[in-house]
């Protein structure tokens, strides 16, 4: 079942680039979505997952969703299991992915690539996702998968890593040569 979701927060996105979870499975593309509980998707998407889950368990269905709940698994998450992330303290999260690249567009629908860096952790997006009920030998759950997200608007960058600048370093070309003894 299609959800749109609108004005939410990108974490972790590996859309542009099939990656491994932890070096295990198949590479995929994926994306979590950090909302706030009153956000006005919240009804679509618990929708969405009630809808699944009636269509693939039937009768069966509320007791199946109240156990994958507790044992969280289903797309839809309370981010404050996660509060050593930032930005998922006091907020929901969605985790989607696809192994088929997704649409990834700009605010006037121009398709991005990797170089752009318009897309990025923490910036906000509007994406949608296809929600749909898995149950096989690894058990049973709501999952989403991923299909398209289009930059909203900028939000403050989640803290990274990153790389070395020319700025993380002194000038050294004016300074006499010591040597230290190791």
């Amino acid at each position: 079942m299609k959800v749109k979701l609108q004005n939410v927060r990108l974490a972790f996105p590996k859309l542009f680039k099939a990656e491994q979870v932890n070096g295990e499975g198949d590479p995929q593309f994926s994306a979590t979505f950090i909302l706030p509980k009153n956000h006005p998707n919240i009804p679509d998407i618990e929708k969405a997952i009630e809808q699944v889950a009636k269509d693939k368990w039937a009768d069966k269905a509320d007791a199946v969703l109240k156990k994958i709940k507790l044992e969280r698994k289903t797309c839809l998450n309370d981010g404050d299991l996660k509060a050593d992330l930032e930005g998922y303290a006091g907020n929901l999260f969605i985790n989607a992915n696809n192994k088929t690249r997704p649409y990834v567009i700009d605010r006037d629908k121009t398709q991005l690539n990797p170089d752009d860096g318009t897309i990025y952790a923490g910036c906000y997006v509007y994406a949608v996702i296809d929600v749909w009920a898995m149950d096989n030998k690894f058990g049973k759950r709501v999952c989403a998968s991923l299909s398209g997200v289009q930059f909203y608007r900028d939000g403050d960058a989640f803290t990274t890593s990153g790389i070395a600048s020319a700025d993380d370093f002194d000038d050294l070309s004016v300074d006499s040569e010591e040597e230290f003894s190791v």
